[in-house]
C-alpha cells in the first residue's frame, strides 16, 4: 500500500510537470529568422518608435544671422540651399518613408544611403561620395533618470548643410542649439564640417553620462553582494540583464571608433585641416568611453562568480553547522543505542539512579563537545 501510494504521487507529479512544460512551450513567443531579401536599395523600417508626422527642425546660421523653425513639411528645409549660411536641418521619424525619399532626392543621395538610413539595424559606420559624408551611429540617452534609450541616428554633412535623421523627438542636443541661438563659442564661424563635429561631441559626451549611471549600477549591485542578506535569487536575474545591456551598448560605442578614426584621416573636402585637430580629441573620447565599457564589462562578468562563491560559502556555513551537529549526537546517539539493546545481562540496567547517571554523562559530554568546536572556532 505504501508502495503504490508513492508511485501514484510520482505519477502525478509527472503529470503536473509536463502540463506545466506544454503551457510554457505555448506561451513561448515564437521569433522569426526569414530574410526580407530587398533589391538594394530598397526602404523598409523595421524600428519600434512609430510617428504619425515628419518632424523636421531646421537651423540656418551664419557669424551675424540665426534662424531657427518647426515644420512638418520637408519642402520647408529645401529653400536654404545653395545660400552664405550654413544649414542644420534635423528630421524625425524614420517610418515616413516617402519624406525622407523626398529629401534624398533634392539633396542627391544615393539610395543605398536612403536604405541605411532607415535600417535600424544598421551598425555604426562612415562612408564618403562624391558631394557628402554619410555617418550613422547609435545615440544613447538616459530618459526619466533611469530608462536607458538606443536609438539610430544618421548624420549627412555636405559642403553648406548638415543632415539628421532620428528616430522619434528626443535628442542629446540642446546644449548645442543653445550655443547656436545664444552664438557661444566658434560654432557660429565655422562651417558644416564643425557642426559635424559638435553632434558627433554630443553624443560621445553623453556616452559618458550613459557609462557613468551604468557604472553606478554595477558598483552598487557589487557592494550589495557583499552583503548577505542582499544575495537572493532574484540576483542572478538582474546580472544578466547587466551583462545584455553592457553588450549592446558595446555593440553602439566599438564601431564608432573606427568610425571617428576614418574621418580624422580622411582627405573630404568638405572637413577642414582645423577640424581634424578636434576630431584627434574626439578620438580620444571615444577610446576612453570604450576603455570603461571594458572595465565594467569585466566587473560584470565577475560578479556572477562573486556571487557564485558567496551561495557557496553560506552553503558550506549551513553544512558546517549541521555536520556539527550531527557530530555532537553522534556520540549521545551511540550511548543511547547501546543501553537500548534488549539484553537482559547488562548491570547497568539494574541501577537504581542509571537513568539519571547517563543523563548526566550525556550532558557532560554534549557541553564538553561543545566546549572544543568553541575553542577551534568551529563555531
Amino acid at each position: 500500500m505504501k508502495y503504490s501510494c508513492l508511485l501514484y504521487q510520482k505519477v502525478f507529479i509527472f503529470l503536473v510537470s509536463s502540463q506545466q512544460i506544454t503551457d510554457m512551450k505555448l506561451h513561448k513567443k515564437k521569433k522569426s529568422y526569414r530574410a526580407s531579401n530587398l533589391p538594394p536599395g530598397t526602404m523598409a523600417y523595421k524600428g519600434k518608435k512609430q510617428t504619425v508626422t515628419t518632424n523636421i527642425e531646421i537651423v540656418n546660421y551664419s557669424k551675424d544671422h540665426y534662424k531657427m523653425f518647426h515644420s512638418n513639411n520637408v519642402e520647408d528645409a529645401f529653400n536654404f540651399k545653395g545660400n552664405d549660411h550654413v544649414t542644420w536641418i534635423n528630421i524625425n521619424g524614420l517610418n515616413n518613408l516617402e519624406d525622407i525619399e523626398t529629401v534624398g532626392l533634392h539633396y542627391n543621395l544615393h539610395p543605398l544611403t536612403l536604405e541605411d538610413i532607415v535600417n535600424t539595424n544598421q551598425r555604426p559606420k562612415l562612408e564618403e561620395f562624391e558631394n557628402y559624408l554619410f555617418i550613422v551611429f547609435k545615440m544613447l540617452y538616459i530618459k526619466n533618470d533611469t530608462e536607458l534609450h538606443y536609438e539610430h541616428m544618421s548624420l549627412i554633412v555636405g559642403e553648406d548643410y548638415v543632415l539628421t535623421f532620428q528616430e522619434a523627438d528626443g535628442d542629446v542636443f540642446d546644449d548645442l542649439r543653445e550655443r547656436l541661438s545664444t552664438s557661444k563659442g566658434r560654432i557660429r564661424t565655422q562651417g558644416s564640417d564643425y557642426l559635424m563635429y559638435t553632434l558627433l561631441d554630443a553624443i560621445v559626451d553623453n556616452y559618458f553620462t550613459v557609462i557613468e549611471a551604468f557604472g553606478d549600477r554595477v558598483e552598487d549591485l557589487e557592494s550589495a553582494l557583499f552583503q548577505s542578506e542582499s544575495a537572493n535569487n532574484d540576483t542572478p536575474g538582474v546580472i544578466q540583464d547587466l551583462k545584455q545591456e553592457i553588450l549592446k551598448m558595446r555593440r553602439s560605442i566599438y564601431p564608432l571608433r573606427e568610425v571617428i578614426n576614418r574621418m580624422e584621416k580622411t582627405d573630404c573636402v568638405f572637413i577642414e585641416e582645423k577640424t581634424h585637430s578636434y576630431l584627434r580629441d574626439l578620438y580620444d573620447h571615444i577610446i576612453q568611453v570604450s576603455e570603461s565599457v571594458d572595465l565594467y564589462r569585466e566587473m560584470i562578468w565577475s560578479l556572477m562568480d562573486m556571487y557564485m562563491t558567496i551561495i557557496s560559502n553560506k552553503m558550506n556555513e549551513i553544512m558546517k553547522v549541521l555536520t556539527i551537529i550531527a557530530t555532537i549526537f553522534i556520540p549521545l546517539t551511540f550511548i543511547a543505542g547501546i543501553y537500548g539493546m534488549n539484553f537482559k545481562n547488562m548491570p547497568e540496567l539494574r541501577t537504581e539512579n542509571g537513568y539519571f547517571i547517563l543523563l548526566g554523562v550525556m550532558f557532560v559530554l554534549f557541553i564538553f563537545m561543545l566546549i572544543y568546536f568553541r575553542r577551534k572556532r568551529w563555531l
